[in-house]
């Protein structure tokens, strides 16, 4: 049996607290809290000590795409660890289904050799095909599918290890499909939609759970058009992704996600491609060349926005800078994006748990990361 402990300031669901967390065979065994008085000065000292972050919308990292070949997909996951998430879905973009159904079989070759020094991967995710021309965003519109036209039985040998998928909800048959996916234990998630709000709300009805980065290639908040925006917003069941780079959506409007959405439906998301972490440079994200420019990644010649180039790190830094108590950033990070997808065993420091645990600094940066009771990174 291989025990240890881990001390510092622990970042529980509804506080932070100094304390410590004995790991023993990769799981917490006990947690202890230090109720007595506190000492600022020594406190202050201590790194604080959070549960890894889970990454559900992720295209790449560190010059690896996630609909690349095994050794991309190694890359990836060592990329992201090191960022601080111990779990996370690659995630593929529009694409021809033969293409999709191929990154399906690739992910599932690989996740039993997935790489023990990198972020664990729990499956995969399919944004796209079934997405709105209109709100494409930097998809492919020549590889986009209505799914009234689609028989289930191309869809089949994409299930397995499939987690999450985006579908406009507008879109004929997009209802009966959300039920499909949902009887099959797939999570549907509302995006890349002109919905009205009507459209949206019919959507989470058919059994859509999540919505794909909030107010993002997606109608809004319009005093006379309310689209999947305001659908998504004032639905306490449903689930928003938030890219939290102050790009995809500005700063002033983070506030009011945060009023309007349950503390535990607000999900922290990179949308990261395989250009994060590599600097300014141009690749080709599903057949269409995009371009990095400091923090800002656009299709090339245009103004769209295509992906982002942060981690879940730097959103919840973001999200903290803005006078978000730390528990509540870390909490979108980590167990917020397992409940979603009816994962239990970890994402909260807690007994019984698996202790993927994440050490940052007083500016929350990453010092350490364990994955399974053992430090990785």
């Amino acid at each position: 049996m291989t025990t240890l402990e881990v001390v510092g300031r622990l970042v529980l669901e509804d506080r932070v607290a100094a304390g410590r967390v004995t790991v023993s065979d990769g799981f917490i065994a006990a947690v202890d809290v230090d109720d007595g008085p506190a000492d600022a000065a020594r406190d202050d000292a201590r790194p604080l000590i959070a549960p890894g972050f889970v990454d559900v919308h992720v295209h790449g990292g560190g010059g690896h795409d996630a609909m690349g070949d095994r050794a991309a997909l190694d890359g990836m996951a060592r990329h992201l660890l090191r960022r601080g998430v111990t779990s996370f879905l690659p995630t593929a973009v529009t694409a021809p289904l033969s293409d999709l159904t191929d990154f399906a079989a690739r992910v599932r070759d690989w996740l039993p050799t997935a790489p023990a020094d990198g972020s664990e991967p729990l499956g995969f995710n399919l944004e796209g095909p079934f997405l709105s021309e209109a709100r494409r965003g930097a998809h492919d519109p020549t590889q986009l599918q209505i799914p009234a036209d689609v028989a289930r039985d191309e869809l089949e040998p994409l299930l397995d290890g499939l987690r999450l998928i985006t579908i406009a909800p507008e879109l004929p048959g997009a209802l009966d499909l959300i039920g499909w996916f949902r009887e099959r234990g797939i999570a549907t998630s509302m995006g890349h939609s002109a919905a009205t709000v009507d459209e949206a709300r019919a959507g989470y009805a058919a059994g859509g759970s999540t919505t794909t980065h909030l107010f993002n290639a997606m109608s809004g908040i319009d005093h006379r058009a309310p689209g999947l925006a305001v659908a998504a917003l004032l639905d306490d069941d449903a689930y928003v992704e938030l890219i939290a780079d102050g790009i995809h959506v500005d700063r002033a409007l983070w506030p009011l996600v945060l009023r309007l959405k349950p503390a535990d439906r607000l999900l922290l998301v990179s949308d990261a491609l395989s250009l994060a972490g590599t600097g300014n440079g141009r690749a080709r994200v599903g057949g269409l060349e995009v371009e990095v420019v400091g923090q800002r990644v656009t299709l090339v010649g245009t103004s769209t926005l295509a992906g982002s180039v942060i981690a879940l790190d730097d959103a919840v830094r973001n999200l903290v800078a803005t006078g978000v108590p730390v528990p509540a950033a870390v909490t979108a990070a980590s167990a917020n994006p397992l409940a979603m997808l009816g994962v239990t065993d970890r994402g909260r420091i807690a007994p019984g748990l698996r202790a993927d645990l994440v050490e940052l600094d007083a500016d929350l940066r990453v010092a350490r990361v364990m994955r399974a009771g053992a430090w990785l990174a």
